[in-house]
């Protein structure tokens, strides 16, 4: 082999040379209970994984106990449900947390999911210098995109900055937060808004900490060094790959330029993934395992941009939560990628391209305006309070819908190429879908009441008065916390405790002032439905879109209610985790003429039997729609109930949603 050609690669045709490693291998999981999500992890890394992703349920997430009402539906539906430190003992049992990389989506209730860590790592004997992960604790994308916040921004925030001081103080290995748009293109951003947004979410979190002036000059850049990414990646993967060189160089100049980190290590873009589940499909599923290879080749292709962590949704996420051997195929994905190419073996790819070089210029001059555009008008806090950067996010989702249902952006199976013979994967005894069992949320429940009996009650009510009390007096946190969770205080008792001082939030919706870009034929039928309503019952006809439970992912509710608006409905929507009861009597209270449920957590029957419940207490005969990730299966007990229409992925086509809508309330006038 020439010299000149050894030039272009890490490793010769003899094997000479050393490869890149390849990035840690995750993937996202957790359900049922803690045994039995301690199962899966042991299983999965078994099987290859290199570290933990834990998912959590929703009340975990948003601050609840699982024996609290709001609970009851959502026990490990979505994730894993932890209340005490007894839960993490299940969790973690046989697992050496000292040598994992554990991160942890967990934004609301960060503090005290890495409390509960740290007194598990101290019951053990593990130092807390061998830990290694992440909480995500992202709050500003929570208030944006996913719904599990809990307290207001500038609260939210000083619990961040506690925690990026105990941890560079106690934990040199653990990342405090992580930035994480991932959510943000969930909601439909751009690339531009995802960089530019993700970014000022960055330089709040930094400013926070030089205002708290808690560090000396090197430990600042030590904490520079420790805030880590999670990214998204669409499947227009060149520009999602230019997204990702965009990134490493504007965090390269804005740690250097705006913040003046020296020491190089700490200026480095560290990042990890997960590709999009926006694009993924209920239609043709099988198309969803393409669609996920090509969207790791944005994140992986480019040497001087690849991620450092990768997990891959299933194939089948558009119709539930992954079953193990889902989250296997994708697991597969990513060792075939690292190990059988390769792609580890050369430098950048795409070092001297001048297209790729055009495209990442442009990025970075629209994504630069953007940020100046959120720090003129006083950072992202207050982008997130006067609803900047909600409404924007929700513009560009209405814009891609809008091409969706133009057919201008072709989605494969879904407006185009529909015929099609049915998924085989989809033929298991199971559906190809995974379902919680229901009884296992006992399990739950008994270890949550047997460690409530078993603690020293008193240690943890003065647990529970210290964190009060330090939270008053603007101190940090966390050892308060560690403390909680030693005393077996539980996870809703922690939350409730911190919302005695600092309340709870709610953000704008984003929904005002937006319009869908149709107006084809279509939107004249509905439209002209609406106009003889109107003239029959002498008001224009009003829907409630009610988002019920803790699910925070909003997308779905927030465009029925801009696509009703479009139709000529008047909408009532306020946002996320509402009760049946409160959105029962929102609709008595406006006479509304049908109520629209969003539910994506797999708690669709659940809650629409308390809602219906709601309805015959107050005697009012409204129609009731629903929306949301919802197997088939699920359809005649739903309808039994009372639900007069049932929507999932496949139904993209908003006009033909507000059609049916407005076809069920013509015909059959309410009585209130």
């Amino acid at each position: 082999m020439s010299a000149e050609k050894k030039d272009y690669l890490l490793v010769d045709e003899n094997g000479q040379g050393k490869p890149d490693k390849p990035w840690i291998f995750r993937t996202y999981a957790g359900h049922t209970n803690a045994k039995a999500s301690n199962e899966l992890y042991r299983k999965n890394l078994s099987k290859g994984q290199t570290g933990l992703s834990i998912a959590f349920d929703l009340p975990t997430q948003c601050g609840y106990s699982s024996d609290h009402e709001v609970s009851r539906p959502e026990i490990g539906k979505v994730g894993v449900p932890i209340n005490s430190l007894e839960d993490f003992r299940i969790l973690f049992d046989q697992i050496p947390i000292e040598e994992m990389n554990t991160s942890m989506t967990i934004n609301g209730t960060s503090m005290w999911l890495l409390s509960l860590y740290v007194a598990l790592a101290e019951e053990r004997g593990v130092p807390l210098e061998k830990l290694n992960g992440t909480t995500q604790n992202d709050l500003i994308k929570e208030y944006l995109a996913r719904g599990t916040y809990i307290y207001p921004p500038k609260d939210s925030m000083k619990i961040i900055v506690d925690m990026y001081e105990y941890c560079l103080h106690n934990i040199p290995k653990w990342n405090p937060s992580n930035i994480c748009s991932y959510h943000l293109q969930e909601a439909g951003a751009t690339p531009v808004q995802e960089l530019s947004f993700a970014l000022a979410t960055a330089i709040a979190v930094l400013d926070a900490i030089k205002e708290r002036n808690c560090f000396t000059a090197d430990e600042f850049e030590q904490c520079v060094g420790r805030i880590s990414f999670f990214v998204n990646a669409g499947i227009r993967f060149v520009e999602e790959m230019c997204k990702m060189r965009a990134f490493t160089e504007m965090w390269e100049e804005i740690t250097r330029e705006r913040y003046g980190v020296k020491n190089a290590k700490y200026r480095v873009f560290r990042y990890g993934v997960q590709v999009n589940s926006l694009g993924l499909t209920e239609e043709q599923p099988e198309n969803n395992a393409w669609r996920i290879l090509i969207e790791a080749l944005g994140v992986t292709l480019s040497r001087n941009a690849r991620c450092r962590a990768l997990q891959l949704p299933a194939w089948n996420e558009a119709l539930s939560l992954p079953r193990p051997w889902d989250q296997q195929w994708s697991l597969r994905l990513q060792q075939v990628l690292a190990y059988e190419t390769d792609l580890l073996e050369y430098p950048d790819i795409f070092e001297g391209s001048k297209v790729i070089e055009s495209k990442v210029k442009a990025l970075k001059e629209e994504a630069k305006l953007e940020i100046q555009k959120i720090l003129d008008m006083g950072g992202a806090l207050v982008a997130i309070e006067n609803g900047y950067m909600k409404s924007q996010l929700v513009k560009s989702q209405t814009e891609r819908l809008s091409k969706i249902n133009s057919n201008e952006l072709v989605i494969v199976g879904k407006n185009k190429w529909t015929d099609g013979i049915k998924s085989p994967l989809m033929t298991d005894s199971d559906g190809g879908i995974f379902k919680v069992d229901p009884k296992s949320a006992e399990q739950t429940l008994g270890v949550l009441a047997e460690a409530k009996t078993r603690r020293n009650a008193e240690l943890a009510k003065k647990s529970l008065e210290d964190l009060k009390q330090a939270a008053k007096e603007g101190k940090n946190l966390m050892p308060y916390s560690i403390a909680c969770a030693k005393a077996l205080v539980t996870t809703g008792e922690w939350a409730d405790a911190l919302r005695e001082v600092y309340g709870e939030y709610n953000p704008p919706t984003g929904v005002e002032g937006q319009k869908l870009f149709l107006s084809d034929d279509k939107v004249a039928t509905v439209r002209g439905k609406v106009d003889a309503f109107t003239k029959a019952h002498g008001h224009r006809p009003k829907i409630v879109v009610g988002k019920p439970g803790l699910d925070g992912h909003s997308n779905g509710a927030e465009m029925i209610a801009v696509s009703a608006k479009h139709s000529g409905f008047d909408v009532i929507y306020s946002g996320i985790r509402l009760s049946p009861e409160e959105i029962v009597q929102s609709a008595v209270e406006e006479n509304a003429n049908v109520i629209g449920l969003s539910i994506l957590s797999g708690s669709h029957k659940e809650i629409a039997k308390q809602l219906f419940d709601e309805l015959a207490h107050y005697k009012a005969n409204i129609p009731v729609v629903i929306g949301g990730i919802i197997p088939e299966s699920d359809f005649e007990e739903l309808k039994k109930m009372g639900i007069r229409e049932i929507f999932t992925p496949k139904d993209y086509d908003l006009m033909s949603i507000m059609n049916k809508i407005i076809d069920i309330i013509s015909t059959e006038p309410v009585l209130v």
